[in-house]
């Protein structure tokens, strides 16, 4: 990558919601690209080629241009990609210029660790409340935030403006926390629980299941460290592959 430099003059950012609707699956890589690309702008690299962001991604370079098409002109042939604007364009795309008040459902070991993490914030999700059914856990301090009674939820996301909501309860109190959630205006829904939830058009719900996520991985373990040899069970050891930029240089 090279160092950094000014970024160039007349370089405007785009509105969010380009003229093609993006994949939630490259949506999710775009993400990945913001990540990566703010550890590179504050290392001091100016520009980055395809290559490179595709070995820092975890991605292949033929896929990072065709996520990054989307976003309309972003690259020059030859040089690669302004980090500082390319940053920009991923941000206004993603709604990452603008602070997103969140309400956390469910105070438990998972929802506490949500509202004591500090990456959110720095993202621009701002936690703005975090409620339990639970009377033993009200009063409460979690992240610098008063756990509040399950009672207060349509009140806190009213006065405080919540856009995004966060279940964190158990299976069994999900679909009551999101019709809640509904009903009270949230029309993004975050949810940790173990159950799926139905929610009316027009609201968007990503649910993340850490127990299917982990069996995603044990079944690559077994295929990583099973070599097939007649019965298909003998065990042989491979090594991960490591991540490291292209060094090839700058170029799209």
């Amino acid at each position: 990558m090279a160092r950094r430099a000014p970024r160039p003059a007349g370089a405007t950012l785009p509105a969010p919601g380009g003229p093609r609707r993006i994949p939630d699956a490259a949506v999710a890589r775009l993400g990945t690209y913001h990540r990566v690309l703010t550890d590179a702008l504050a290392a001091g690299s100016c520009t980055v080629s395809s290559e490179q962001l595709a070995g820092l991604a975890g991605v292949n370079a033929s896929q990072v241009r065709k996520d990054l098409s989307y976003l309309g002109p972003t690259g020059t042939l030859g040089v690669g990609y302004d980090v500082e604007h390319l940053l920009g364009r991923i941000g206004v795309e993603l709604g990452l210029t603008r602070h997103w008040p969140v309400v956390i459902v469910g105070a438990g070991n998972l929802g506490r660790a949500l509202a004591n993490y500090r990456g959110l914030a720095a993202r621009g999700f701002v936690v703005a409340g975090l409620v339990d059914a639970d009377p033993t856990k009200v009063g409460r301090t979690v992240g610098g935030l008063a756990v509040e009674p399950l009672e207060a939820l349509e009140g806190l996301i009213a006065e405080r403006r919540v856009r995004i909501g966060v279940i964190a309860t158990p299976a069994s109190a999900a679909q009551e926390v999101a019709d809640r959630l509904v009903a009270a205006g949230v029309r993004a829904i975050l949810n940790f629980a173990p159950a799926p939830v139905g929610v009316p058009p027009g609201v968007s719900v990503r649910k993340v299941d850490l127990a299917l996520e982990l069996q995603v991985l044990s079944y690559h373990q077994v295929r990583a460290t099973t070599r097939t040899r007649g019965d298909g069970t003998h065990p042989r050891r491979a090594a991960a592959p490591a991540l490291r930029p292209d060094p090839r240089g700058a170029g799209r």
